[in-house]
């Protein structure tokens, strides 16, 4: 009897939490995001679906004008060709246009965990990106990169690096906060853990996926990834429904 109890309970609190995702329940806070150009910085094709979609959504039904700046082709398994066109048509999904999407192939920033990337590199390409496109607002990884990779840390140490020699400029920067494991395959459910949060630090921004389907469909463009465990991370992920961002203070 009580194993019914506990799985009626379970299957209420997602119903719960869908019916809050389909209700637009959109964090208020998020409007302060809602700048005219807005560049997602990333380290490998597939990042931007599967951990930074629920922002893009909705900046892209705000009428951002989004940009995304991949640092590299994600070669690391010698795909990288396949990878950059399974990019263009994620971002093709996600409503980004094809010219505001910059994939790098440097010697010095390739795929991989043994890949250190050099922050002085990585700032200055920033910067020109920053510059060409008028950007006003930056989002990208925290100084864990959601799922530890060296890569994901060292785009959030070039952003930083580009803030602190950049201090003059108006310009905002966020990074999408990493999640202990136990929250991070949450799924749906972790909107409510989300939202509590964001009323214990009023810092934060909450940004609930109003689009879920839409993820999906742009994951599923990374075919090379797209394997049953990549499917699973996609369904029971909490960066699926929703994104919790800080701001960056250089």
């Amino acid at each position: 009897m009580a194993w019914l109890v506990v799985s009626l309970s379970l299957i209420a609190i997602w119903v719960a939490s869908f019916c809050k995702i389909f209700f637009r329940a959109t964090s208020t806070s998020s409007k302060t995001l809602q700048k005219k150009n807005v560049m997602f910085v990333i380290a490998h094709p597939d990042d931007e679906s599967m951990f930074f979609s629920p922002t893009i959504n909705y900046l892209a039904s705000n009428a951002c004008n989004l940009h995304i700046l991949c640092f590299s082709t994600g070669n690391a398994d010698g795909m990288g060709s396949i990878r950059k066109d399974e990019l263009h048509r994620a971002c093709a999904v996600l409503k980004i246009p094809r010219q505001q999407l910059k994939i790098l192939d440097h010697p010095n920033l390739q795929d991989g965990f043994g890949q250190l990337w050099s922050h002085d590199l990585l700032k200055e390409i920033i910067q020109e990106e920053v510059t060409n496109h008028d950007i006003h607002t930056i989002i990208t990884f925290d100084n864990y990169g959601v799922s530890g990779h060296c890569n994901h840390q060292d785009v959030h140490r070039g952003v930083l690096k580009f803030l602190q020699t950049n201090s003059g400029r108006n310009i905002k920067a966020w990074e999408l906060v990493s999640l202990n494991i136990f929250r991070k395959y949450f799924g749906p459910v972790d909107i409510w853990l989300s939202i509590l949060s964001a009323k214990q630090h009023p810092s934060k921004v909450i940004i609930i996926n109003e689009q879920p389907w839409k993820s999906f469909k742009a994951m599923a463009q990374h075919l090379s990834q797209w394997v049953w465990f990549r499917k699973l991370f996609v369904s029971f992920s909490s960066y699926t429904y929703a994104n919790t961002l800080n701001r960056i203070n250089a």
